[in-house]
């Protein structure tokens, strides 16, 4: 296949690049570098089957190839980078997804739309299944992601409707794994890098509030099982296993050896008590579920910032 990621220089997207081209694949990778960073793919520059552009996807983009598929990653995820960015955030996912959905109907590509639990906002229900609306503040400091990507996810569907454009949509709940960048205030970076400092671990609130957490690879295939399918609707993604804050925190703690003490900050406007995805509809559809525990994906990802320190 041809394959377009944007976003393919970030977290996620990159290993989807170490995916497909690890297939065989030929890989386009369209990436401003806001957040991504190069030297996620750099290992493949040298590859023929392999193509950077540092674009910004809120251009129209002239695409020479023929594309069988669009994976719409890009867009700062994390809090710290999308209220750095927000104006860059919400150009991103309204047009940047556009011009992402004109070129796929161009080209009579699949695109497949990479949406968040966000748009559940701080959840009224629990755990969240794809019919649950969302409880989310539209004009609170996080709507710049939420509401962006709840725009996307009807930019999507509309085109499917209309134009009968083959789409995917996942929302992914917390992912984490290598390559995550230790500044962007996510939870588990933050958490390691102060570790191994034996740095204050920050926690902001009491640390009861929960997340589910999923491992990188597991992720990967879901997203890959889903691009297979013709199902259009939300689908979730993440591991329905419900970790409190500093439940994580002590977790890391121990397995680092760390001397950390904990540090509690004041919790964000707005910021979700409980995130737990049901992924009923991905075991159902897609026979996929994660594999990988929090201790075992934790292990793996605390020796990555080891090495990488």
């Amino acid at each position: 296949m041809k394959v377009l990621i944007t976003g393919g220089a970030g977290f996620i997207g990159s290993h989807l690049v170490d995916y497909y081209m690890d297939r065989g694949d030929y890989v386009i990778v369209i990436d401003n570098l806001i957040t991504g960073l190069e030297e996620n793919i750099k290992v493949h520059f040298v590859k023929k089957r392999f193509k950077f552009l540092k674009k910004d996807i809120c251009e129209r983009l002239a695409i020479d190839e023929d594309i069988d598929l669009i994976m719409h990653f890009a867009s700062p995820a994390s809090p710290f980078d999308y209220l750095k960015y927000p104006i860059e955030t919400l150009k991103t996912t309204s047009f940047g997804t556009y011009n992402m959905l004109e070129l796929a109907r161009e080209k009579g590509s699949k695109f497949l739309l990479a949406s968040t639990s966000e748009v559940y906002g701080d959840p009224e229900i629990h755990p969240q299944n794809e019919n649950y609306f969302g409880n989310v503040n539209p004009v609170g400091p996080r709507s710049v992601y939420d509401e962006g990507k709840r725009f996307s996810e009807a930019i999507a569907i509309a085109y499917h409707r209309r134009f009968n454009l083959k789409i995917n949509i996942v929302r992914i709940f917390n992912t984490y794994g290598e390559r995550m960048r230790e500044g962007d205030g996510r939870v588990i970076p933050s958490f390691i890098t102060q570790a191994l400092r034996n740095e204050p671990i920050t926690i902001f609130g009491d640390g009861s509030q929960t997340r589910s957490f999923c491992y990188i690879r597991d992720m990967v295939e879901g997203f890959v099982r889903l691009a297979q399918t013709d199902y259009p609707m939300p689908v979730n993604m993440g591991n329905p296993q419900e970790h409190a804050i500093f439940e994580l925190a002590e977790l890391v703690k121990n397995l680092t050896e760390s001397r950390s003490p904990f540090k509690f900050l004041p919790l964000p406007q707005d910021d979700p008590k409980k995130r737990k995805p049901d992924i009923t509809k991905a075991k159902e559809l897609l026979n996929w579920e994660p594999k990988f525990s929090l201790d075992r994906g934790l292990k793996k990802v605390i020796e990555w910032f080891r090495v990488k320190k």
